[in-house]
């Protein structure tokens, strides 16, 4: 639609953007080394921030920097997760069907990592996404799961991403001091600022095959005021403004335009 009159030859906001371009400033890449730092030495990591901050956008950069010889990632998403489902889904992206028992399944799952690890010198990096939404009980777990040769050596890198209530209403608490305790890093995702934003804005412009300025410095400041720095936000004002720019035949998007489109789309 409006990628022909601007002359983009890709979608600039779009989700699926390759790794390779994602806007990355200096405190996103190093939060992505922390990451790394954590699969290498099998941590255990607390990844949280805002919905829309950019916690998949990590996620993403991180499974593209690992060398698939030697990490294989699994990656659970489930607002519902049991410690049975847990055990099972790991072992289903192992290619190993799980025993009925979550006892059983627990040592399954210790002896395929132990291989892993040992025989083909692979390193195991579990992510939990939503983990905000995770139960007591299943927080619990995942305290066990790392438990292995008497507390020495933890079977695998895990990774907790969720909003901020996970730290907030979970992990904070009195009852789940123990597993705090475990934690070794923990990264926080803080919305852009207005030069962030701009920045954004721009890369993302260019990626599409931008060769000019299409937003003023006033309708940049606009859509960081509605956004508040949130990336996924951004896409989709920005995306918008543009629709609305390509049909009124707008080379330039100023301020007016996207209070325009805030005002008709987005109240």
């Amino acid at each position: 639609m409006y990628e022909g009159f601007y002359g983009f030859h890709a979608t600039p906001f779009a989700r699926g953007i390759p790794g390779e371009h994602l806007f990355l400033p200096p405190e996103l890449t190093e939060v992505v080394s922390r990451m790394e730092y954590v699969s290498e030495r099998h941590l255990f990591a607390v990844l949280t921030g805002d919905s829309g901050t950019g916690k998949t956008t990590i996620l993403r950069r991180l499974s593209e920097q690992l060398d698939p010889r030697h990490y294989r990632i699994l990656y659970i998403s489930d607002s519902k997760l049991t410690p049975r489902n847990f055990y099972r889904l790991l072992l289903e992206q192992l290619g190993v069907i799980a025993k009925w028992n979550r006892a059983d399944a627990k040592r399954q799952l210790h002896e395929q990592l132990s291989v892993l690890r040992a025989v083909d010198d692979i390193n195991t990096v579990c992510v939990v996404d939503e983990a905000h939404l995770l139960s007591f009980e299943m927080l619990e777990e995942i305290r066990f799961l790392l438990n292995m040769k008497f507390d020495s050596v933890s079977p695998v890198a895990l990774i907790l991403a969720g909003q901020p209530e996970l730290w907030k209403q979970r992990l904070s608490l009195k009852k789940c001091e123990a597993i705090r305790q475990r934690i070794d890093i923990q990264s926080v995702l803080n919305h852009y600022d207005r030069s962030r934003t701009g920045e954004y804005i721009r890369h993302h412009l260019a990626y599409g095959g931008a060769d000019r300025e299409i937003f003023t410095e006033g309708a940049i400041t606009k859509v960081f005021e509605y956004s508040t720095g949130i990336p996924r936000i951004i896409d989709k004002v920005c995306t918008n403004v543009l629709i609305y720019g390509s049909q009124n035949r707008m080379q330039l998007i100023d301020d007016h335009a996207v209070q325009t489109v805030l005002d008709c789309e987005f109240s």
